[in-house]
């Protein structure tokens, strides 16, 4: 085990804010983890384990115990009652891995294209995109239980999976460290093009596109609005979406229909289970003044994308926050909505 000390933290995320670790290990194999795990509760120091990186926001006063960036690699491919099973380690670069899927000719990730972050970080956050969740083809995740220190393999239905949550991120945070995951791919499937966006890209082009063609427009629509890492775009200086689409009951729903008509607009909306409506979080960020392209100083808005608080260099994690903390109010004031934050915050004494 490698372990490190006083490690700057902010280049290890996309957002490129936060101070320094006390302690930094970076895990390959399950027993570096265990030996990290053992090291922290030895020494009575607090543990986060780290990703990709690109859903993350530290606090400027750095991290005071043990973080743990999870490096466990290898892609592994086999067949099983007609899937093509691609069980990958938890610090695989997950864009990579959907390129891989699709180079195959599987179906099930070609919509998640362009995400950035690690194959590890997919379950914790049920990660989804234009019309995809990854619980839609997990089979397993291999985990390690820091209760006992077992390794265990949960199933997809033990995961608890949720609109951008599971049992990783609610009621068992904390509890499991992802190892491995297990995707069960469709051999030979057509693409996925539920969401508009997608079909609005091929809208009037001939025939059904493939699953590679998928992919191109997938991240061709994400660089359009930011969400592609591109080297020296400050627009794309961010944790990604910031805030969660609110799901809302009848009732909700109804409240801030009759809010938005007050101020002569009208809530697009989607279904969601149980009776329920998504809303854009963007269309409400904007509704409520914060534009794309807004600024405030060393932070701001993407101009492509109004979900993206970014950092227009040289920001801190206060300013992040600050920023963050007025669009909520924002919002609530304007439509009676509260935002959920969707990136992690370590480091933060609330």
């Amino acid at each position: 085990m490698n372990l490190q000390q006083q490690v700057p933290l902010a280049p290890f995320t996309t957002l490129g804010v936060g101070g320094t670790a006390r302690y930094l290990v970076e895990a390959r194999t399950t027993e570096e983890v265990r030996a990290a795990v053992d090291y922290a509760r030895s020494h009575q120091l607090p543990l986060f384990v780290l990703g990709g990186g690109s859903n993350l926001v530290v606090a400027d006063a750095g991290f005071s115990g043990l973080v743990l960036k999870i490096a466990v690699g290898g892609v592994e491919r086999r067949s099983e009652s007609g899937k093509e099973i691609f069980e990958a380690g938890a610090g695989e670069n997950w864009d990579a891995l959907v390129e891989r899927a699709v180079a195959a000719g599987c179906g099930g990730l070609e919509c998640l294209s362009g995400i950035p972050g690690t194959v590890g970080g997919t379950p914790v956050q049920n990660v989804g995109a234009y019309g995809q969740e990854v619980s839609q083809t997990i089979g397993e995740v291999l985990v390690l239980d820091l209760r006992d220190g077992q390794v265990r393999s949960l199933c997809n239905e033990a995961c608890g999976f949720n609109y951008r949550s599971s049992i990783f991120n609610s009621r068992e945070r904390g509890r499991f460290i992802v190892l491995r995951v297990t995707y069960a791919l469709a051999p030979g499937a057509e693409p996925q093009l539920r969401y508009r966006d997608l079909q609005n890209y091929f809208a009037g082009k001939e025939g059904r596109p493939s699953l590679l063609q998928t992919r191109d427009a997938v991240r061709e629509i994400r660089r359009g609005k930011a969400m592609l890492i591109v080297p020296g775009d400050e627009d794309c200086r961010s944790a990604g979406s910031f805030f969660k689409n609110p799901v809302l009951g009848p009732g909700e729903y109804e409240a801030l229909v009759t809010r938005a008509e007050a101020r002569g607009a009208q809530v697009p909306s989607y279904p969601a289970p149980g009776q329920h409506y998504k809303v854009p979080a963007a269309w409400l960020v904007e509704q409520s003044g914060f534009h794309k392209g807004y600024g405030r100083g060393r932070v701001g808005i993407s101009r492509k994308h109004a979900l993206a608080i970014v950092n227009r260099g040289g920001a801190t994690a206060s300013e992040i926050v600050g920023l963050k903390n007025d669009i909520q109010r924002g919002v609530e004031d304007q439509f009676g909505v509260r935002l959920e934050p969707e990136p992690v915050f370590v480091g933060f004494d609330n």
